[in-house]
C-alpha cells in the first residue's frame, strides 16, 4: 500500500495572498506615529481609556480651532465696523437707553400682572400652580406658632407661680 502522508504528495495552499505589498515609507520619528505606536503597545484592556483619551484630544483640538476662528472673526469685524460705530454713537447711546427703559418697564408690568393674576386665582379657590406649597407653608407657620404659644404659656405660667407663691 502506498503511503499517502508523505510530504511529496501533499499539496499545501498558501494562507495569505502571494502578492507582495511594497513597504510604505514611514516616518518613524514623527511624533504622532510614535504616540500611536505607544498606544498600541499597551495592554488590550486599556482600549476604552485610550479611545476616550484620543476622542478627548480630537474634540478638544476641534473646539480650540473653532474658538480661535470665532475670536479672530469677532476681532476683524470689530476693527472693520469701529469707524461706523464711532460715527453713529450719538444715535446708539440714546437708542440704547430708550430700549433698556422700554424693556424694563415692560418686564415689571408683566411680572406685576402675573403676581396679581396668581393672587386673584388663589383667593378665589382656583388652585393655581404652587398653591399647595403655599398652603403647606401656611399650615407649618400656624403649627409652629401654636407650639410656641403653648410652650411660652406654660413657661410664663410657671414663672408667675414662682414669682407670687400666694396668688
Amino acid at each position: 500500500m502506498a503511503d499517502l502522508t508523505t510530504p511529496s504528495r501533499i499539496q499545501q495552499r498558501p494562507y495569505a495572498s502571494t502578492t507582495v505589498v511594497p513597504p510604505r515609507r514611514n516616518n518613524i520619528n514623527h511624533p504622532i506615529a510614535s504616540f500611536l505606536r505607544q498606544l498600541q503597545s499597551q495592554s488590550p484592556h486599556h482600549s476604552r481609556q485610550r479611545f476616550g483619551l484620543l476622542a478627548f484630544f480630537i474634540s478638544g483640538g476641534i473646539l480650540l480651532l473653532l474658538t480661535g476662528i470665532t475670536a479672530t472673526a469677532f476681532l476683524l469685524g470689530f476693527i472693520a465696523f469701529l469707524p461706523i460705530i464711532i460715527l453713529s454713537s450719538p444715535i446708539w447711546i440714546p437708542l440704547f437707553l430708550l430700549v433698556t427703559g422700554f424693556l424694563s418697564v415692560t418686564g415689571f408690568l408683566f411680572g406685576t400682572a402675573t403676581v396679581v393674576s396668581w393672587t386673584y386665582r388663589y383667593f378665589k379657590g382656583m388652585h393655581p400652580v404652587g398653591s399647595e406649597q403655599v398652603d403647606y407653608a401656611r399650615r407649618r407657620i400656624y403649627d409652629t406658632a401654636a407650639h410656641v404659644k403653648d410652650y411660652a404659656g406654660g413657661y410664663f405660667h410657671g414663672k408667675l407661680k414662682d414669682a407670687a407663691p400666694g396668688a
